[in-house]
């Protein structure tokens, strides 16, 4: 059944001085890994890397995770206001170009929850033919942010940002990503719509 579907390369990069460290087990990759096999057909090469709190060293694994085939890189932590939360930094150091609503999308569901959410600082911009984006640091928050808000019945309240993502990496050359629309329904135009496999 896979072979319906484009492969992907998708970069996930958790972004801690404690975890990376060992201080305390990483939560983040975790969580990325478990919802994107959940929300994608597709058959799916993950990339992870655990990486302390500096920018340079930030920047430079979104590089190379781009360079090397990822048409989708996300990031989890390092997006607050703390003199350490430099992932938004490193982030916007290596993007040709930007993505606000994104960010716009993330702090909206967030404020659902929290009036704090107008501290965080995460972006998303496209390298090359790759989209990168910053997602919160805890799993349940990166699970409502990606899927978003749905009442009892199960339906849409808040759209969330992955919603987008896959017409997104269509424009910028990517494969063509299928969701599962009880994860999370992507919106394509009827015109950019390929025909529904099996």
């Amino acid at each position: 059944m896979s072979e319906l579907f484009d492969p992907v390369r998708i970069g996930i990069v958790s972004v801690s001085d404690r975890a990376s460290s060992g201080v305390y087990v990483d939560k983040g990759l975790p969580a990325l890994k478990e919802w994107l096999t959940r929300a994608l057909r597709n058959p799916i090469t993950f990339e992870e890397r655990l990486i302390p709190d500096d920018q340079a060293g930030i920047s430079a694994a979104l590089v190379e995770l781009v360079d090397t085939g990822c048409s989708l890189v996300l990031t989890t932590g390092g997006t607050g206001p703390a003199p350490r939360d430099v992932t938004p930094e490193a982030t916007l150091a290596v993007a040709h170009r930007q993505l606000p609503g994104f960010g716009e999308q993330m702090r909206q569901i967030s404020l659902k929850f929290v009036p704090t959410a107008i501290l965080s600082r995460q972006c998303a911009v496209i390298r090359n033919q790759s989209l990168i984006f910053n997602l919160p640091g805890q799993p349940k928050s990166i699970q409502e942010t990606l899927e978003g808000l749905k009442s009892d019945a199960g339906e849409s309240l808040v759209p969330g940002i992955f919603a987008a993502v896959p017409y997104c990496i269509d424009l910028i050359g990517g494969p063509y990503l299928e969701t599962r629309d009880e994860v999370c329904k992507a919106f394509r135009p009827k015109s950019a719509q390929r025909p529904k496999p099996p």
